[in-house]
């Protein structure tokens, strides 16, 4: 779904410099979060919907790299990696594994700040997925992106603009549960002043589209007592 532009995720083993950055972004208007580990990154990744994540490769639990690696085989969130390393390998090696940027230990706050405002001016299409043709259950539902078609058993669906919206975040953030909070933003904006549960009716629609049984579905399935995610993956 759209990330909030101002929603950054930091990740450090050291207390000092994750307290430094989060106390500083967070005075230049961002909704900072943090973790000390590569599995605290990885939750809070699946949870929220951030806009860019600063990741120390030094971790103690799953290594930086690899954290780089899972949130990139999910998503195109901006990453700018942060580390002691200082070798031209262990740069290469950052940016190879899908990182934006890189920044080496010790950095200035100021110099974080505006790396995050570069990349986050240079990442502006939220909801292009990982690959702009997707099909899942061989071909059963293909999405492509870049037609702007959606195909089931090979025929044309016709989505709304909503659902099409909403199609289009879960595809981006599979095994992500969307709340009906954050499905209203995605299809409605910020100036929806109706019911929550409006959401449902067009999940409702989606399902009869793009399931074979709407009452068993297997793309979009619901969470019961939190929203719905995507299936398909």
């Amino acid at each position: 779904m759209p990330a909030d532009p101002k929603s950054i995720l930091v990740v450090d083993d050291e207390p000092k410099i994750l307290d430094a950055a989060a106390s500083f972004l967070r005075s230049r208007g961002y909704t900072v979060h943090t973790a000390e580990s590569g599995r605290a990154a990885l939750e809070i990744f699946e949870k929220n919907n951030l806009s860019l994540v600063v990741l120390d490769l030094m971790l103690p639990d799953v290594s930086g790299e690899e954290v780089c690696q899972r949130m990139r085989h999910k998503s195109r969130i901006p990453i700018i990696m942060l580390t002691a390393k200082t070798q031209e390998n262990d740069l290469l090696n950052g940016l190879r594994l899908g990182a934006d940027d890189y920044m080496t230990k010790p950095f200035s706050l100021k110099e974080l700040h505006a790396r995050i405002e570069t990349v986050l001016r240079r990442c502006t299409d939220d909801l292009v997925p990982l690959a702009l043709k997707n099909a899942w259950r061989d071909g059963d539902l293909v999405v492509d992106f870049a037609q702007n078609v959606v195909l089931k058993k090979g025929s044309a669906v016709s989505l709304t603009q909503s659902e099409q919206k909403i199609l289009s975040a879960m595809i981006k953030y599979p095994g992500k549960v969307f709340t009906r909070e954050e499905l209203i933003a995605i299809a409605f904006g910020g100036d929806f002043g109706g019911y929550d549960r409006v959401i449902d009716t067009h999940i409702k629609n989606l399902r009869q589209k793009i399931e074979d049984n709407p009452k068993a579905p297997v793309y979009v399935l619901t969470i019961h007592g939190v929203g719905y995610k995507f299936g398909g993956v």
